[in-house]
């Protein structure tokens, strides 16, 4: 058996300090009835983006997305990666038959709006694009992948919190019903373990777990919790197994899966029985805690919670460097 190795992850204020940053106050929304709040989004190169628009400027929201509003874009977005640079001149008329502006830089987005969704699908930019946001002390939401890279992650978090903006990250997967009684509500009493798998399918330029494996691996992390101390990683052209040993002794895995019908589910186990995590439930339950952060400037994920998964992710690839070495995450120096 081949022996540990470790990964060393050179450690930011962002990492001992997180929970600060998911519990900043932020004035702005002291008063969330002074509707509407106007959200601005970057980058129309992801479903994402008309998907949560059409769920915040339609005719009657959910009373949880009520006065909110989608008013600007700026849609770029990747310019490297033809698949998601394909779909923005369709999502750019999509989201202005629902009344948005599209604008032709970042700052003028910012100049007209709250609120920020950073929706670009490519990673690589997210630093830049995030930086801009945080210079305009505009909280933001940030969807997957956060970036490109563990460290550029890292960054964004830590210069979030060093200015006192407020950011969230989350998969929409993270919100499955039976995930969230799981995590929350005690629905199989203790959490002994879980198995959670999802499409992974990689594109150049990101971690491979990064561009879509995310998902599933916070499926895994949303009934887990944190505390991962190692990991280890099987691969093969279709699949991934990878296999995350926690500090209390319990094992969670993650398979990746690049053939075959791509879902999205997993299974808990538990002291008092095992469940089913059940299908992807949609873009509303993600919105609907988006809103909730936006009115109070509360992330409803710790960051350390977050960066952990993208530390599990990057410790996965090491681990396939190595050939399916176990690999340690930490400690951070």
């Amino acid at each position: 058996m081949k022996s540990s190795r470790r990964l060393f992850i050179k450690k930011s204020s962002v990492l001992g300090a997180a929970a600060s940053l998911s519990t900043l106050p932020f004035s702005l929304f002291a008063n969330p009835a002074a509707a509407p709040i106007k959200i601005g989004i970057i980058g129309l190169d992801t479903s994402h983006s008309p998907a949560f628009t059409k769920l915040f400027n339609g005719e009657n929201p959910r009373p949880e997305l009520a006065g909110f509003k989608v008013t600007a874009a700026y849609p770029y977005g990747s310019r490297d990666i033809k698949s998601s640079m394909d779909r923005i001149p369709d999502y750019i008329t999509q989201v202005k038959e629902l009344g948005v502006e599209i604008t032709d830089s970042i700052e003028a987005m910012l100049d007209k709006v709250d609120v920020v969704l950073i929706e670009t699908n490519d990673g690589k930019p997210r630093l830049t694009q995030a930086r801009k946001v945080i210079q305009a002390k505009k909280p933001f939401f940030i969807d997957k992948p956060v970036a490109a890279s563990f460290a550029d992650t890292t960054l964004i978090y830590q210069e979030a919190e060093a200015a006192g903006v407020p950011i969230f990250s989350a998969s929409s997967l993270r919100y499955m019903s039976n995930a969230q009684a799981v995590r929350y509500d005690g629905k199989i009493g203790k959490v002994l373990g879980c198995d959670s798998f999802s499409p992974a399918t990689i594109e150049a330029g990101h971690p491979d777990l990064f561009w879509y494996g995310i998902h599933g691996v916070e499926i895994l992390f949303t009934v887990m919790g944190t505390g991962c101390e190692s990991v280890s990683r099987v691969t093969t052209p279709d699949t991934d197994v990878v296999i995350g040993k926690w500090k209390d002794g319990r094992i969670g895995t993650f398979r990746g899966t690049r053939t075959g019908k791509h879902e999205y589910g997993g299974t808990a186990f538990g002291s008092e029985g095992n469940l089913v995590l059940g299908k992807y439930e949609g873009y509303e339950p993600l919105a609907m805690k988006i809103a909730e952060f936006f009115k109070s400037g509360v992330s409803p994920v710790d960051a350390t919670e977050t960066l952990e998964i993208y530390a599990f992710m990057q410790a996965a690839d090491e681990s396939k460097r190595r050939g399916g070495e176990a690999v340690t995450i930490g400690p951070l120096m």
